[in-house]
């Protein structure tokens, strides 16, 4: 049976069975708890990434995926991709925008309303770039956000996550391309808009995860370490 929002409650809390491998003297599987409302930097050294992200909103077939992926005990291959994926957010490392509006970019479904996207922009100190532009949130988006700058770009995916409120979010090496000041920018914002979700950081620099409340570590697909910052060598 497919669960869809009428026949669950979820509170979002992660588990990878038999998901990943353990690198070491003796390989074994191993099964990785993400609780709810806590910060996990997931290490990337070598490969792993996109096979994480495309497992989690299920971009590949079930059948191909080592493993299962439970949230609150439950199968996400038995949860509906509309109901599992609209409690997923991503700010992914390359911004996607479509041509379009200000407002189509961070509420394509028009859910919200012009105030809740005003609030979402001005967090990310977007307001600016409206009062510079008579047009307001009507504001036209070149594909692919040629017309922004790279800053603007990604701070606009970040005010569609805002307004989205899922409850656990993804973030992919989403200050890889930015100046200082924006990824200060972006970092304060996740630590205040976001302090009340499950948040799962991709990342590839050792120096970005000591402010974390757990690290996973993947060597090329294999887990070498999940655990407090303080037990893990960073050097």
């Amino acid at each position: 049976m497919t669960i869809t929002s009428s026949n669950v409650y979820i509170s979002w809390r992660i588990l990878f069975v038999n998901s990943f491998k353990s690198s070491g003297v003796q390989e074994r599987m191993i099964s990785p708890w993400l609780n709810p409302l806590i910060h996990i930097y997931i290490l990337c050294l070598g490969a792993g990434k996109s096979s994480l992200l495309q497992a989690l909103f299920r971009l590949v077939d079930q059948s191909a995926i080592s493993g299962t992926i439970l949230i609150d005990d439950i199968d996400i291959g038995r949860l509906s991709l509309d109901y599992l994926r609209s409690h997923l957010s991503v700010i992914p490392q390359v911004p996607i925008l479509f041509g379009g509006t200000l407002r189509y970019n961070i509420d394509p479904f028009e859910q919200f309303s012009d105030q809740d996207c005003l609030s979402a922009l001005e967090a990310v100190q977007l307001k600016q770039l409206m009062r510079n532009h008579p047009d307001g949130l009507s504001l036209l988006v070149a594909e692919s956000g040629t017309n922004l700058s790279a800053g603007e770009r990604q701070l606009i995916c970040v005010a569609r996550a805002i307004l989205k409120k899922s409850r656990i979010l993804l973030i992919d090496e989403a200050t890889a391309n930015v100046d200082h000041m924006t990824d200060r920018m972006i970092q304060e914002v996740i630590a205040d808009k976001f302090r009340d979700r499950t948040i799962l950081t991709i990342a590839h620099r050792l120096n970005t995860v000591a402010n974390s409340d757990r690290i996973l570590m993947l060597e090329r697909g294999e887990v070498a370490y999940f655990d407090v910052p303080s037990n893990i060598n960073l050097t």
